[in-house]
């Protein structure tokens, strides 16, 4: 097959994910070792989807030499090796795994925790050392005491379980979660920073690294806890500064910590954290469980699979601010909102200007995702090399200065779930509506004034025409001579005698001299083509 969809995998992704790109007959998967920047430049132009880990950086660089690329897959939580604001600008859809990792990461957490507050690296090093120093190796209970878990996402919320197991009372910070989560996980929420530091007898960090959480944890934070606390990184090596651990610990300002990442990996043979009292180092181990790498290839594998194959952006973390099943449930409003997107921007002359989505049901969740579906509809022309889609479809309206807005009526519309898009473009504006029947049966009911009922399948012919005898057989007639199908023919007016609109939708595209043959005709006053598929 020479349509199979290229995929570069690297760093050592687990097998079993690998295999479920391989299985499908219209991938091609092309694994490689882990190699120089250089040499991943000069050959990501081939290729349709990158999988790797942390050590391959995804630049800009590389991300505009993949002329091809449409996916990004990350085997891990982290995607600060990715350059996700040019991935978004290019259309490129960036898919991490955010779940399959989560309990390696709260073990070992928890382990290194143990470790510290019963001296388990210094007891096993005198013991190998053959001492017996037992006297000086008195440790501390975990029960009765707070955790303050900074960052109540997957891993966080892990954590918390595993503390209240331990007789641990728990809190918590993070200003994107809600006071019902918390109550959920049964975690006492605090709404500072500065409050989980005063309260924290161990404190423990499982935030993004980015430029809010850059230093997170300096000088002063560190100043805030209380003496005999400790303090776990097992996120993103810079959100606590390393200096300023540095220095607490050996002035004993702190009880110790432990750090699994770092600013800078691999941590050099000489950094002064390798000469700090009381402080457990790993290697970045918090995924490297076998459990833990195979889940993360899967789930990556899987989106980036299905983000090929069948469009499924559900997973990707820069294309809309709905995801997994939820994405799944609106394919058919997307659906329905790219092709009325179409619809509406054939029937505007001129540079589109403005883009409005209004959607009528119960979801919420769905104007922001149906406002890209229309754009995407609406602008599939405009993007030169890569293909307009939900990934980039706000920013290249932004940097063509198309004004965009989305209202959500809550309720049901007259026929179900209903979308009405109104475009402006030149001196002109028109509205355009659909609705879904069931659960996936989208019809288009509107154009402009007129209420029409037509699949937005195969190509629409949309004409306006005078209200007068014969124009539906002189259309038929000259589609039938052309050797074009209808599949559906819908005549609407408004009054008799006036104005009417046919919404014609046909199998196969019509030549441009029969178009041109229908506008000659004296009671067409408008023919237009839309490519629904």
């Amino acid at each position: 097959m020479t349509d199979r969809y290229r995929v570069l995998v690297t760093d050592e992704i687990d097998p079993e994910g690998v295999a479920i790109l391989r299985a499908h007959p219209m991938i091609e998967v092309f694994e490689k070792p882990t190699r120089p920047a250089a040499e991943v430049l000069e050959e990501i132009g081939a290729y349709d989807a990158f999988i790797g880990r942390s050590a391959t950086r995804v630049s800009r660089e590389l991300l505009q030499r993949g002329e091809r690329l449409k996916v990004i897959g990350r085997a891990g939580v982290g995607v600060d090796n990715v350059d996700i604001p040019t991935a978004t600008e290019l259309g490129i859809a960036v898919i991490n795994a955010p779940g399959g990792n989560t309990v390696s990461v709260a073990e070992l957490a928890f382990g290194v925790l143990i470790g510290l507050v019963r001296n388990l690296p210094r007891a096993w090093e005198s013991m190998h050392a053959g001492r017996w120093d037992r006297s000086q190796l008195g440790g501390v209970e975990l029960r009765g005491k707070t955790m303050a878990i900074i960052g109540v996402g997957r891993i966080g919320s892990e954590m918390g379980r595993r503390a209240r197991a331990f007789g641990m009372h728990v809190i918590g910070y993070d200003p994107y979660v809600g006071p019902a989560r918390f109550e959920e996980l049964g975690i006492e929420r605090v709404a500072r920073l500065s409050e989980a530091l005063d309260r924290g007898d161990v404190v423990t960090v499982h935030v993004p690294l980015n430029a809010e959480t850059h230093g997170m944890i300096g000088a002063p934070e560190l100043a805030r806890l209380p003496r005999d606390a400790y303090v776990l990184n097992l996120a993103r090596g810079g959100v606590v500064v390393e200096d300023a651990l540095v220095e607490a610990l050996r002035t004993k300002r702190i009880a110790g910590a432990a750090l699994d990442v770092f600013e800078h990996e691999p941590l050099a043979a000489d950094n002064p954290l390798r000469t700090v009292p009381n402080l457990v180092l790993t290697p970045h181990l918090g995924a490297s469980t076998r459990d833990a790498q195979r889940n993360v290839a899967i789930e990556a594998c899987e989106a980036v699979r299905d983000a090929l194959v069948t469009g499924d952006l559900s997973a990707a973390m820069n294309a809309t601010s709905v995801g997994g099943a939820g994405m799944r449930e609106l394919r058919p409003l997307l659906a329905l909102a790219d092709r009325l997107g179409r619809l509406g921007r054939a029937l505007v002359p001129g540079a589109l200007t403005s883009l409005e989505v209004r959607y009528t049901g119960a979801r919420a969740e769905a104007p922001r995702p149906l406002l890209l579906a229309a754009l995407q509809g609406a602008m599939r022309d405009v993007v030169e090399r890569r293909a307009i889609n939900l990934v980039n479809a706000q920013h290249v309206a932004a940097g063509r200065g198309i004004e965009t807005a989305s209202t959500h009526v809550d309720g049901r519309g007259e026929l179900g779930e209903e979308i009405e898009l109104r475009l402006e473009g030149g001196e002109r504006s028109i509205r355009v509506g659909g609705a879904v029947l069931g659960e996936t049966h989208g019809r288009i009911i509107r154009i402009g004034p007129f209420r029409v009922d037509v699949a937005p399948r195969g190509v629409m012919l949309v004409l306006r025409n005078r209200d007068v005898p014969g124009v539906i057989g002189r259309v038929g007639t000259l589609l039938g001579e052309a050797g074009v199908n209808i599949a559906e023919y819908h005549q609407a007016r408004l009054q008799v005698g006036g104005e009417a609109l046919a919404a014609v939708s046909v199998d196969s595209r019509i030549p441009q001299d029969v178009i041109e043959l229908l506008a000659s005709k004296p009671e067409i006053l408008e023919v237009r083509q839309v490519e629904m598929e």
